[in-house]
């Protein structure tokens, strides 16, 4: 049995203009010790997935389908038995590290909150374990930092806190949602190092999931097993990552490597763009959310959300003209150019 299972997702949000399909047919599964990546511009319903998955979705939204989790339907789950769960067998990195800590608490008192609730550590054996947490994510005088307020840190050094929090309880699952944002390059790539280095231990130990959430290609190449691209809400490829940097099967996935900056560009040249922007969500099409924006576009994709369709072993792409797509693909690789 997977870990974690989302079958067919659908989050409807309230908005000034009426409801809007936040997600619509998300579905992917996480094996214990898995990494799995969603990838997509801002806008594309990667933090509405992280959200749904800890039961943290504004006030209002409805949820159909399914997430499961060891078992245990998530949609239908009590709030005290999803209290139960999150901060001790699901954690959660989020995107800004201040926003994410209480400035009216003391760093140590936030890492030591999880352990006593769920835990049912004293308060002295809390601090203790607090300080091993951050002596693991390797904080600079961690000791020191325990009764630090959160303002006194740097972006990097909170970030670290909130990681310890995270793993705070050994979560069965760890979802990052963009844990480097706002971060210098030299900060991301040590917290990005932290992030896979304490996974692998916990992976030996307990066999914990990660999903990891990020607009870097990059970062996913390094970092996770199976890559999920996500545009309007809705999962548009996926596969193994080697397997979908190797074979991109939906034009919007062409488009995000296309434009991706490369060394050895002559000085002055252009990054390829995808004209148009991200929709509203009251704006989405009842059909291939990317139709507006894609060169290949046709009337039938407008129709309706188009199904998936295998490109190879594990993966797979929404999309209704996949031979159009790969015969131009394989014409501009045939002239050195880029797909």
């Amino acid at each position: 049995m997977p870990l974690l299972e989302v079958s067919r997702l659908r989050v409807t949000l309230q908005t000034q203009r009426g409801p809007a399909d936040a997600l619509r047919e998300v579905s992917f599964s996480l094996e214990r010790g898995s990494t799995l990546g969603l990838i997509g511009e801002s806008g594309c319903g990667k933090s509405i997935t992280a959200l749904a998955l800890m039961g943290l979705l504004p006030e209002g939204a409805r949820v159909a389908g399914s997430i499961r989790f060891d078992g245990i339907e998530l949609t239908t789950l009590p709030e005290a038995e999803l209290c139960k769960l999150r901060g001790n067998r699901i954690g959660m990195v989020f995107q800004e590290p201040m926003t994410a800590l209480n400035p009216l608490h003391r760093i140590g008192h936030q890492i030591a909150e999880p352990l006593r609730l769920h835990k049912g550590l004293s308060a002295a054996a809390a601090r203790a374990e607090a300080l091993r947490l951050l002596e693991r994510v390797q904080l600079p005088q961690a000791k020191a930092r325990l009764d630090a307020w959160p303002h006194q840190l740097s972006g990097g050094q909170r970030q670290r806190v909130v990681i310890a929090i995270a793993l705070a309880c050994g979560p069965d699952l760890l979802v990052a949602d963009e844990p480097t944002t706002a971060l210098d390059v030299t900060i991301q790539r040590e917290v990005l190092n932290l992030i896979s280095e304490l996974v692998r231990q916990e992976r030996e130990g307990t066999g914990m999931g990660l999903v990891l959430i990020s607009h870097n290609l990059g970062v996913m190449a390094d970092m996770v097993e199976r890559v999920h691209v996500m545009y309007g809400g809705t999962v548009v490829e996926s596969g193994p990552t080697a397997e979908l940097f190797a074979k991109r099967a939906h034009p919007y996935t062409q488009g995000l490597f296309a434009a991706r900056p490369r060394l050895g560009l002559a000085r002055g040249t252009r990054l390829a763009t995808i004209p148009g922007r991200v929709p509203e969500l009251a704006d989405l099409p009842a059909g291939c959310p990317f139709a507006e924006r894609c060169p290949r576009v046709a009337d039938d994709c407008r129709s309706a959300l188009p199904p998936e369709f295998a490109v190879g072993a594990g993966h797979a792409a929404r999309c209704l003209h996949m031979d159009a797509v790969f015969t131009a693909k394989a014409a501009k690789e045939a002239v050195g150019g880029v797909a």
